[in-house]
């Protein structure tokens, strides 16, 4: 089921893609597209077949932790400027941003550590030694910067933070904490074009000429489709160059523009059941882990699909997050299929530990 839902969510990505961009690369961005879709559903189904137990070994996370910073790390040696954020390694025919598995890193070690500590979960050190795994790859993330990519770093934790049972009172000195160690940063770390970045994301709008063009032109893509739309090919915002990066950031704009709201709802129904199908993925989890790992994942991805869409509704600030299955891109494709093929295999691992378990108790053995 839970394909049968991506499958439409990635067509339409796909014919999308395929109507707006010009004869000339038209076919760039969609056969990569086919080509990181084919290797996605590959890994999906290798991975869900994979016994991920050795997971729940602390030393093993640790281990993919540290190493997925340290990629991150490298990037301030290796790694190659686009638009405006070093955030990416270029291998000639593809690049690849390696951000999106230190999403899912995330989601994984914060799991592990929450199913250790659910008796004790309301003691308030908890938050400051998880917010210190969170604070580690959002600080690499920042000095990038990506600053989209750190909010969703942010949300995985936070989210994480309050389905694990925290103390909400808590959360306060978290936040004061977090904004105490922003002030420090503005003041002191942050170059001056990081410091007009940061306001450029709080507030597109004020220059639509300039920083905000980018917002100003979705909110006129979405507004133009109205309620059927303008038919597929026939979306003028992104056919003729207003509307940029059509093929990734604002795709959302230039579906709705050739769907309309009828299109763009159907869109979100598929997006909600593909958030039920996870979380009912991870109720069938065998431990806390595997539940608060699916619930992570969920996580993981509502923030992209509300930031993305956000953004393009002119609702929230701009920001570099893809849209699940449908914006253009390998790195995000490939993160957002390994999660989901991981949490495959934590349910049919969970299926089979039941049966033991009800073989154990009702038969004896």
């Amino acid at each position: 089921m839970l394909v049968f839902f991506i499958l439409p969510i990635i067509s339409a990505g796909l014919a999308t893609m395929k109507s707006f961009t010009g004869e000339e690369n038209a076919g760039e961005f969609f056969n990569k597209q086919i080509i990181w879709i084919l290797m996605g559903f590959a890994i999906f189904f290798v991975f869900s077949f994979i016994d991920f137990r050795f997971l729940r070994r602390t030393d093993i996370l640790m281990f993919i932790f540290l190493l997925t910073n340290f990629i991150l790390l490298m990037l301030f040696v290796l790694g190659y400027v686009s638009h405006g954020a070093k955030s990416w390694f270029n291998f000639g025919y593809f690049s690849f941003q390696p951000v999106d598995m230190m999403k899912l890193v995330l989601v994984l070690i914060l799991a592990k550590y929450f199913s250790r500590r659910h008796v004790e979960i309301r003691d308030i050190k908890h938050i400051f030694i998880s917010g210190f795994y969170m604070l580690i790859p959002l600080v690499l993330v920042l000095l990038q910067p990506d600053f989209g990519s750190a909010v969703v770093v942010f949300f995985i934790w936070l989210g994480m933070v309050l389905v694990s049972g925290i103390s909400k009172a808590h959360l306060f000195l978290v936040f004061t904490s977090g904004l105490i160690i922003f002030t420090s940063f503005w003041f002191f770390v942050f170059a001056p074009y990081q410091k007009a970045r940061i306001s450029n994301f709080i507030n597109p709008l004020a220059d639509i000429h300039g920083t905000g063009y980018n917002a100003f032109q979705s909110t006129i893509a979405v507004g133009s489709g109205e309620i059927l739309g303008k038919g597929l090919g026939f979306g003028t915002q992104s056919r003729l160059k207003f509307l940029p990066q059509p093929q990734s950031d604002f795709v959302f704009a230039a579906y709705a523009e050739e769907w309309g709201l009828v299109g763009s709802f159907l869109i979100f129904l598929l997006y909600g059941f593909v958030i039920w199908r996870i979380l009912f993925s991870a109720t069938l989890g065998a431990s806390n882990f595997e539940i608060l790992f699916g619930m992570g994942l969920a996580i993981f991805f509502m923030s992209h699909i509300l930031i993305n869409i956000g953004m393009n509704l002119g609702l929230m600030p701009v920001a570099g997050i893809p849209l699940p299955f449908m914006s253009y891109g390998g790195s995000h494709l490939l993160a957002e299929f390994t999660g989901l093929g991981i949490l495959m295999s934590m349910r049919k691992y969970a299926r089979s530990v039941h049966r033991d378990d009800i073989k154990h108790e009702f038969l004896g053995v």
